[in-house]
């Protein structure tokens, strides 16, 4: 996963260490399709919420992801944190494990 220090395409903090996210999950064949580089905290948040089917069918695009209640009550917040923070996330109740 490439990293590099950039602005999220979600929050828009800056002079963040960022992660590449496949906006169509590679799951679910996003291999080759959009990306965008995330904060770290804004990109776990997102995989905790939600499955990956849920991201490719709903969620496939920054405005899509914006616009989601849950997502954007996250990155309200996490606007007003330092570059600097991290956080722990919590998997959502609403999200079911993964089986392997």
């Amino acid at each position: 996963m490439a990293k590099k220090v950039d602005v999220c395409a979600l929050c828009k903090r800056t002079e963040v260490e960022t992660t590449e996210h496949h906006l169509i999950p590679r799951e679910e064949g996003g291999n080759h399709g959009p990306t965008a580089f995330l904060c770290i905290p804004c990109h776990k948040n997102i995989h905790a919420l939600y499955t990956n089917k849920e991201l490719a069918i709903r969620l496939n695009s920054i405005e899509a992801l914006k616009a989601d209640e849950q997502v954007w009550k996250f990155v309200k917040w996490i606007r007003k944190q330092p570059a600097s923070t991290l956080v722990k996330t919590k998997r959502s109740k609403n999200k079911p494990n993964r089986r392997r």
